[in-house]
């Protein structure tokens, strides 16, 4: 919370933690109710609340739920936050929403999608709308320094194990880890929201990126970002909105 990566001083200050992507592909939220899955410490569930929805937001992190009830509270913002796993969402919300919404390095700690868009399905209302916007799959296949290909675009059954220091909010962090995650191709992505009864309406692929989180970025317009040396040439996100019609 304290990086400057996430600006909480502007945030609080009135500044939206969403991006001019979410906010014109997912449209008008006043009046819905809205469920962010992986929400982090509550940012945007907060930006979609301050919108006129009305926003729970579901994280695994205890530590996450805790600050981001705090910044509800200190904002003034009725949000509702839950711990939980996301494939254990079910055991933790009865309620059905207008909404879901999941976003930015989300899917990657996740090794089974068809869970995940079962989930999904369950908590929308028929009707209801899921909208993710997320870094390409293709983004993650490179080395840390963007110089070669080092992982598969598809999802082997194993994990991508990583050591890494600092964070994507703080690269110069004093902080090594180990990370486990998963690639997802765009086909498995798409064909488990399907298989899950979304009916996909909206599909974009977006050659810049909003945040300066990886190496050898270079800013190419206002809050746009892309690797250096390959501008135009390499989808840094892509988007989808979807429609539950069972």
């Amino acid at each position: 919370m304290k990086s400057a990566f996430y600006d909480l001083a502007a945030f609080k200050a009135g500044k939206t933690s969403l991006n001019e992507i979410e906010l014109e592909e997912l449209g008008d939220v006043s009046g819905k109710k809205l469920l962010h899955l992986q929400c982090h410490f509550g940012m945007d569930t907060i930006s979609w609340a301050k919108r006129g929805a009305e926003t729970t937001g579901l994280d695994f992190s205890d530590k996450a739920i805790d600050a981001a009830k705090e910044l509800a509270v200190e904002m003034g913002v009725n949000s509702q936050f839950v711990c939980s796993n996301v494939y254990d969402a079910g055991q933790h919300l009865s309620e059905k929403f207008d909404i879901v919404f999941t976003s930015y390095g989300t899917i990657g700690w996740l090794p089974d999608l068809n869970r995940w868009a079962a989930v999904i399905a369950e908590r929308l209302k028929p009707g209801g709308v899921f909208y993710m916007v997320d870094f390409h799959p293709v983004v993650w296949m490179f080395d840390d320094t963007f110089s070669y290909f080092k992982y598969s675009y598809f999802n082997t059954g194993l994990p991508i194990e990583e050591e890494n220091s600092g964070t994507y909010a703080d690269r110069d962090a004093d902080l090594r880890d180990k990370e486990y995650g998963w690639n997802h191709s765009l086909s498995d992505i798409l064909n488990a929201l399907i298989k899950a009864g979304l009916n996909i309406r909206l599909f974009n692929e977006h050659a810049t990126s909003p945040y300066e989180c990886f190496s050898n970025m270079v800013q190419t317009g206002p809050s746009s970002y892309q690797i250096a040396k390959m501008e135009d040439k390499l989808p840094m996100l892509y988007s989808i909105k979807a429609v539950y019609e069972k």
